[in-house]
């Protein structure tokens, strides 16, 4: 069952100039000015527009493979004494939750009159899920990725290929996440008329943050209907989701922002200790600042420079954090915790053993934060499972001593 996106929501919403609160807005390069305000002002006049809505709906259906299940997880919910549900992300077509976001933005480029596509990825799965819809309509299809994630997710590097994309690497700064955004915005200013840049997250100028968590919502559209088939209720009293620029978050807490009865945890990274100097925690060790085209929460020295982030996950590997989870932070509607790498790993391993799911690290953070809710016999958890660990077996490996 697929249902339509609805096309307001008013809680956390941003205003016309793209602002989740004090959190947002568009700064951009004068060479992008043009294509940004074209994206403005016809996105969601393109994205609710009949025609698009029966192919994207069509696509995410019959290609994508949605909806994704919703799984009660029996012996964690035993664990955990609660009824813990994990939404089923990892099942979608090419491993992740990426593939909502770029079915919608290629049929949106397309209507645009774009040609060629650039993307920028961490963990990969976001280049290989532009990669794929780049293939099934016939795009020319650029990917950056930085040196050192292209080094840690060599299968997904492998795929992009394969599908024909060219992946780019990012030599700059710590050569990860970041520095392959900023690559990608360089080759978007060279080229604004023929290219539209697919943004992987909840990050960028407005119209990014509110076009991708919209294509997004799909998680938390079908939460709601299947929860209500399962329990007779639509509202969960959690809904937990890992957190680097925040699309799979975004997408897991849309429609129940305005539920204020629904606990939004997000969880962030950090690495070796929130304040190690080697941590993704943006949130606990940001500050308001300028990355990548918004106003949002940055991890940056007092001279305003950003300072390099550190995660296990190549996904969570990010000195920012979108907007919308800016503004969720501030006004403390969303609560947000965090997982050390070896949190993370340990998660991944019992999860794997108990559930005979292997997921992905960066969701490995969400669930590590599970003993941490204090939860009661009647509190409904869903945990957003991102993406499944196919790539990060060479991590395992490793932590494994194969």
């Amino acid at each position: 069952m697929i249902r339509e996106m609805k096309k307001e929501i008013t809680f956390q919403h941003p205003n016309e100039q793209g602002y989740y609160g004090s959190f947002g807005g568009a700064y951009i390069p004068e060479m992008l000015h043009r294509n940004v305000e074209e994206l403005k002002e016809k996105y969601l006049d393109i994205m609710y527009e009949p025609s698009f809505q029966k192919e994207f709906q069509l696509l995410l259906k019959d290609y994508v493979g949605r909806p994704t299940p919703l799984f009660l997880a029996e012996r964690l919910s035993k664990e955990f004494n609660a009824s813990i549900y994990l939404k089923r992300e990892d099942l979608c077509h090419t491993g992740a939750h990426k593939i909502n976001n770029t079915i919608g933005q290629i049929l949106l480029a397309r209507k645009l009159g774009k040609t060629r596509i650039i993307a920028e990825t961490g963990a990969g799965q976001h280049g290989v899920a532009t990669a794929t819809v780049c293939a099934l309509k016939g795009m020319e299809c650029i990917v950056y990725m930085g040196e050192k994630d292209i080094e840690r997710q060599a299968p997904n590097v492998a795929r992009m290929k394969m599908l024909g994309a060219k992946v780019i690497p990012a030599m700059s700064g710590s050569k990860t996440l970041k520095d392959a955004t900023n690559e990608a915005i360089r080759d978007w200013i060279n080229n604004p008329v023929d290219t539209h840049y697919i943004i992987g997250s909840v990050v960028g100028p407005h119209p990014y943050p509110d076009m991708v968590a919209r294509f997004q919502s799909v998680i938390s559209e079908e939460t709601r209907w299947q929860l209500k088939e399962k329990t007779g209720s639509e509202l969960p009293t959690h809904v937990v989701a890992c957190v680097g620029g925040g699309s799979n978050a975004a997408g897991a807490f849309y429609h129940f922002l305005d539920e204020l009865s629904v606990q939004l945890v997000a969880v962030e990274a950090a690495g070796h200790g929130v304040y190690s100097g080697m941590s993704a925690a943006t949130t606990q060790l940001g500050k308001p600042g300028i990355l990548h085209g918004s106003k949002s929460l940055v991890m940056q020295t007092e001279d305003g420079q950003v300072v390099e982030p550190h995660s296990i996950s190549a996904g969570l590997d990010y000195p920012g954090v979108g907007p919308l989870h800016a503004n969720l932070f501030k006004s403390g509607r969303g609560t947000f915790l965090s997982a050390t790498d070896e949190e993370a790993l340990q998660s991944a391993f019992h999860i794997s053993k108990t559930e005979g799911i292997i997921p992905a690290l960066e969701t490995a953070h969400a669930f590590a934060v599970l003993g941490k809710l204090n939860l009661k016999t009647t509190d409904k958890v869903v945990v957003c499972l991102s993406g499944r660990g196919d790539k990060d077996l060479a991590t395992y490996m490793t932590a494994m001593g194969i």
